[in-house]
């Protein structure tokens, strides 16, 4: 029967046989002890109507949708729509929350309630949850247990958060919610029919957000566990020490993670060594250029000399983490900030650090760079002493590092393969050469001068470092890594879905104008923004804000407290689509061009420059103290001493 009606293509349903049937017939078809079942006589015209909370109205012609439609099996069990329907009656169920996947069953579900003489509860069918590729959420995509999200590093309010804005948003463009928020700010009317992507990267960061709510005591338990989760100590290691290592561990991490396994998974990339034993092995592009220029050299072999003769500073072994504790014995979890008293290991590096850099008149990255690369291996990363404070943890008396799980390369060894490594230098990379080094002795010499005529006039040390160039203490992303264009504004209206959001158009030289959402509606009106000048982030990867495809971010300048928020203006004169420029940064070639869309957002290169990026006291734009330039002019504000985001 069934086969006939779908290949007459009319929906599957009972023909009504033993509808009407004489009762005598059942009976005697009952007492030959015949399979039966029993069925829902669905009422001659009937019809069910919902109110859904999500799809609107719905309505289904009952008869010719369904017919008569089982209640009990053969079997003498009931079926799931039976179930449900008497489970929702008996325990007075108010509101159904569930997928599209459910809609058709609400019809079977109504109809037995009404004949049971129960309310309906509310109906809410939300859309189904889509997998990047926009297919049907399953397996292939990953996780699919909440267990093992919390195997991952996720939170459970990050995961709870981020599960609420899969197709639900409180009207504004706040994405940050505790449980409690989202307890009080929920409402099922708000619940958007249009299915939703999961999104992982998305899911990273609100986890990273709700990370930078937790304290490093909050966290460290945690992070404990993933290193439990991936093996990585010691079966029988002493508790106290692990948890000082995974405090350590926490803290260095910090800024960071994304989700706690980041901590673990960065404190095993710290504990290695990644020089390889000779020159020509070397991969990195930018550490090659680094020892090509010279610096390397010299400051590899001061280093190794006071390490051989045990006067380069090291961990104190009766206070381990002195580097993650200020004076105040605070936590410190800023990369920019060290730790420890005036007599600690940090203030020792420190020191040391600084006598280097006058006896080999080198400072800035040209001092930096070679060290870090010299004592961990890598050209970017953590604090160096926070660094080097953990591979002493790892290192020391009863280690709680499996050593066969984590490949921990210690202090010793460090020096021992940077030697080799030294020895494999071409001999013209042995010293700075050329202008650099000129540069180099002019910018000592004028250090030693300054000094003299400081301590000569009896005034304070701290007048030099006021003279220090911010460029040379940076050790961010490239001010090249971000596109930022000239771009106008040509049209602009009100997300349809969130109170603090405009969707706006924006030609920035492109075929087709870049679509962008941002939260200005607090801040400005739409008619005083189309035809404004603006500058665009256009490397940003594009994402949805609330169903909205968002490609780039508009740059403004606000004050501290963020209520007064507004445009940074290029030039009336700058062309539309050209590039804006920072002095004394090469924009031109393969290495000034933008960094692409992905790595961009992988490695949170803009969150790590934005904090550089302020305005002047005149409401200038600035990057380490240089303009935003074009092709006509510098770029201004009406923000004086804020920030650019």
């Amino acid at each position: 029967m069934k086969a006939r009606q779908e290949a007459e293509g009319i929906p599957p349903r009972y023909d009504g046989t033993w509808r009407d049937a004489d009762p005598e017939l059942v009976k005697q078809k009952l007492d030959e002890g015949a399979e039966y079942t029993v069925r829902f006589k669905v009422p001659a015209g009937a019809r069910v109507v919902i109110e859904d909370a999500v799809r609107g109205t719905v309505s289904w012609d009952a008869e010719s949708t369904v017919g008569d439609f089982i209640l009990l099996r053969s079997s003498g069990i009931p079926v799931y729509n039976f179930c449900v329907a008497v489970d929702d009656a008996s325990m007075g169920v108010t509101t159904v929350i569930r997928a599209e996947e459910h809609l058709t069953n609400t019809l079977r579900q109504g109809l037995i309630l009404d004949a049971l003489g129960a309310p309906r509860p509310r109906y809410a069918h939300c859309s189904l949850i889509l997998g990047e590729d926009k297919q049907k959420l399953s397996k292939r995509h990953g996780a699919t247990s909440c267990n093992q999200f919390r195997l991952d590093g996720y939170l459970p309010d990050a995961m709870i958060n981020y599960l609420a804005l899969l197709g639900w948003n409180d009207g504004t463009d706040n994405e940050i919610f505790t449980r409690e928020e989202l307890i009080e700010v929920f409402d099922v009317d708000r619940v958007v029919k249009s299915p939703s992507i999961f999104d992982m990267d998305k899911l990273k960061w609100i986890n990273s957000q709700h990370l930078k709510t937790k304290t490093v005591d909050e966290l460290t338990d945690l992070v404990k566990e993933q290193f439990h989760i991936l093996g990585f100590m010691k079966k029988d290691a002493d508790e106290e020490k692990l948890q000082d290592f995974a405090f350590a561990a926490t803290a260095l991490a910090k800024q960071m993670m994304e989700t706690t396994r980041d901590a673990a998974t960065n404190a095993q990339k710290v504990l290695g060594y990644a020089l390889p034993e000779s020159f020509d092995k070397l991969e990195d592009g930018e550490a090659k250029d680094m020892i090509s220029n010279g610096n390397f050299y010299p400051i590899a072999q001061t280093l190794i000399k006071k390490a051989e003769a045990g006067e380069l500073p090291l961990p104190d072994v009766a206070e381990p983490l002195a580097a993650f504790f200020d004076e105040n014995h605070n936590v410190i979890t800023e990369d920019n900030h060290t730790g420890g008293s005036a007599y600690s290991f940090p203030e020792a590096y420190k020191a040391t650090m600084k006598q280097i850099a006058k006896d080999l008149q080198v400072k800035g990255k040209n001092l930096f760079h070679p060290v870090r690369l010299a004592l961990t291996g890598e050209m970017s990363g953590q604090d160096v002493t926070k660094q080097l404070a953990l591979l002493h943890l790892a290192t020391g008396e009863g280690s709680v590092i499996d050593s066969d799980k984590v490949d921990v390369v210690a202090f010793e060894e460090r020096i021992a393969r940077l030697k080799k490594f030294c020895e494999t230098i071409p001999v013209e990379f042995h010293a700075p050469k050329g202008k650099d080094e000129k540069a180099s002795k002019g910018e000592g010499k004028k250090e030693e001068s300054t000094t003299d005529k400081t301590n000569a006039g009896g005034s304070a040390p701290e007048a030099v470092a006021a003279t220090v160039d911010p460029i040379d203490t940076y050790e961010g992303p490239p001010i090249t890594s971000l596109d930022i264009r000239v771009g106008i504004i040509k049209r602009v209206w009100e997300h349809p879905e969130a109170d603090k959001l405009y969707c706006e158009e924006i030609d920035i030289g492109e075929e087709q104008p870049r679509q962008i959402a941002s939260g200005l509606r607090p801040y400005m009106k739409a008619e005083d923004m189309e035809g404004r000048k603006v500058l665009v982030l256009c490397n940003l990867k594009e994402r949805k804000m609330l169903g909205f495809p968002s490609h780039g971010m508009v740059l403004c300048a606000s004050n501290k407290e963020h209520s007064d928020v507004k445009f940074v203006n290029p030039p009336i004169d700058a062309k539309v689509g050209e590039r804006v420029m920072i002095p004394d940064f090469d924009f031109e070639g393969e290495a000034g061009a933008p960094m692409k869309e992905n790595p961009m957002a992988k490695k949170k290169v803009f969150e790590k420059i934005a904090p550089f990026l302020l305005t002047n006291k005149y409401g200038i734009p600035e990057f380490l103290g240089r303009p935003f330039m074009t092709s006509a002019g510098v770029c201004t504000s009406s923000i004086s001493d804020g920030n650019v985001a």
